[in-house]
């Protein structure tokens, strides 16, 4: 059974039909390796008997002729979706031992009730989904499987590295800014965030509602394709839902293109490169990687251009305005009185209140939150956050002029590889910089994938970025599966897990 870990989902859901191998095989063999990966720190619960509960009731639907590629497949979530059978804490202590009366829609749809997914526990992520290292979470960080004394990335780092350390084939993310592209970039596995308002956001712990997306991050692109299909689709609870069906992305994934062949299946597409992605800046080793694989895909027939993101830079103030300007809004409803942490000891209602949120959050959400309330106040509303929203319209615009001339815009995820833990901790200014590529299309709400590809300074794995155009998923899953079926950067694991 020592084979099952390095299987994905695709796979193991062949495997399952196949009669292979029980669902309750496969997630006993893995509860048995998150136990002794917790120094990983991926993990913040993990229901042992519930998993295997729900393992062997997939085992059982199938076993009465029921038939899908997820069914009994195991996943675990991000600790920033709500779960009505585990606890939930947004990796904050705000939160701690918060039990949810529902299921997230996202949870729902790939759970029992849905595609039949089975859920060993929930994973770290930092507080309220802030950062870009897993290093703000409340409960510890989360170490890099290449390397532990490295960040996995953030704020689904625990999701990264609990798929890269072969603890399980996929689980769930959420991407605000390049929460789901650049810890999977850092973990050498794929992941991609869908266009604004393909996931439902019901049942997710807000940071800024109009960037949180959710997505998966998994081994391959043929298995995020397959996630993505069953967490997509329309849902009434949520306002930012969009009025879409769910989509087939597996089918677009494998749909073949006109003028395409065996050796040249992306025959006929234009991939951007713009030249505020390669800035001198970008560490050499990073800049190598990414060129190599962008000669993979030029050899299996795309076609490479030169275009420009001229405000690629902005991209930063910007989402540094608006984000926690949103989240500055959308946490004012942990105060101590409805739910979450309240002050053991206060003098009156607004000792209450300030006792309880300096008690319950930590340093980066305090700092976005005063950042955000600052931005918000009168007299710099529109100096600032005004500001910031005619700049974000501008970005999204320069994207749709790029999307003129070619289909699909590449370069990297960020700029170096995976920084130790603890280095950027004095300078939160640094590790802001470095959400610099994946920004922009956040601020655009366009999809957006990290592929793995190939290894920097170390070891340490490099992401290849692939943004498309609105709805346009099933591209970027194509060129991904492609580049996958050619080269084997996805497929290997780091020494010793």
């Amino acid at each position: 059974m020592s084979v099952l870990h390095d299987l994905g989902v695709a796979e193991l859901g062949r495997l399952l039909a196949a009669g292979g191998a029980s669902s309750a095989e496969i997630t006993k063999h893995l509860l048995a390796r998150i136990a002794a990966h917790q120094h990983l720190g991926a993990f913040l619960c993990v229901d042992e008997g519930l998993a295997m509960r729900a393992a062997h009731a997939a085992d059982a639907r199938r076993a009465r002729g029921e038939a899908s590629a997820l069914l009994g497949v195991p996943i675990a979530h991000k600790d920033i979706f709500v779960t009505r059978d585990l606890p939930t804490s947004a990796g904050s202590r705000m939160l701690a031992g918060y039990r949810s009366p529902f299921d997230a829609t996202v949870v729902a749809r790939l759970g029992a009730d849905g595609a039949g997914m089975v859920t060993l526990g929930k994973l770290n992520c930092d507080e309220f989904a802030m950062g870009s290292s897993n290093e703000n979470s409340a409960f510890g960080p989360v170490h890099n499987p290449w390397d532990t004394t490295r960040v996995p990335g953030g704020s689904s780092g625990g999701s990264a590295t609990a798929v890269a350390a072969r603890l399980l084939p996929a689980a769930t993310g959420t991407d605000t800014g390049g929460s789901i592209r650049q810890p999977a970039c850092f973990s050498g596995v794929t992941g991609i965030k869908p266009t604004y308002g393909t996931c439902s956001r019901w049942g997710m712990v807000a940071f800024a509602s109009s960037l949180d997306q959710a997505g998966p991050i998994a081994r391959s692109a043929e298995d995020c394709a397959l996630l993505l299909g069953a967490m997509s689709g329309f849902d009434e609870r949520d306002s930012t839902s969009a009025p879409r069906e769910a989509q087939d992305f597996h089918a677009q994934m494998l749909t073949a293109r006109s003028g395409a062949s065996v050796s040249r299946p992306l025959a006929g597409l234009r991939i951007g490169l713009p030249r505020e992605f390669f800035p001198k800046a970008l560490a050499g080793d990073v800049e190598n990687a990414v060129r190599a694989a962008l000669a993979a895909l030029e050899k299996l027939g795309a076609a490479l251009l030169e275009v420009s993101l001229p405000r690629t830079e902005l991209a930063i103030p910007v989402y540094y305005i608006i984000a926690p300007a949103e989240a500055s809004s959308n946490l004012s409803r942990f105060d101590g009185v409805r739910y979450g942490r309240r002050a053991s000891r206060y003098a009156d209602l607004l000792d209450m209140y300030m006792k309880s949120r300096s008690e319950g959050f930590g340093p980066e959400v305090k700092r976005r939150i005063m950042i955000g309330t600052y931005v918000l106040s009168h007299g710099y509303y529109d100096a600032y956050y005004l500001q910031a929203q005619k700049l974000r319209r501008m970005i999204a615009e320069d994207f749709q002029r790029c999307f003129g001339s070619c289909d699909v815009i590449a370069g990297p995820v960020a700029p170096t590889v995976a920084w130790r833990i603890g280095e950027q901790g004095d300078d939160p200014v640094k590790a802001y910089l470095a959400d610099v590529f994946t920004l922009p299309a956040s601020l655009a709400g366009l999809p957006g994938m990290s592929v793995p590809a190939g290894f920097g300074d170390r070891g340490m794995p490099v992401g290849l970025q692939l943004i498309g155009n609105y709805w346009q998923e099933g591209v970027l899953l194509h060129a991904a599966h492609a580049l996958q079926q050619a080269t084997d950067w996805h497929r290997r694991a780091p020494a010793g897990v």
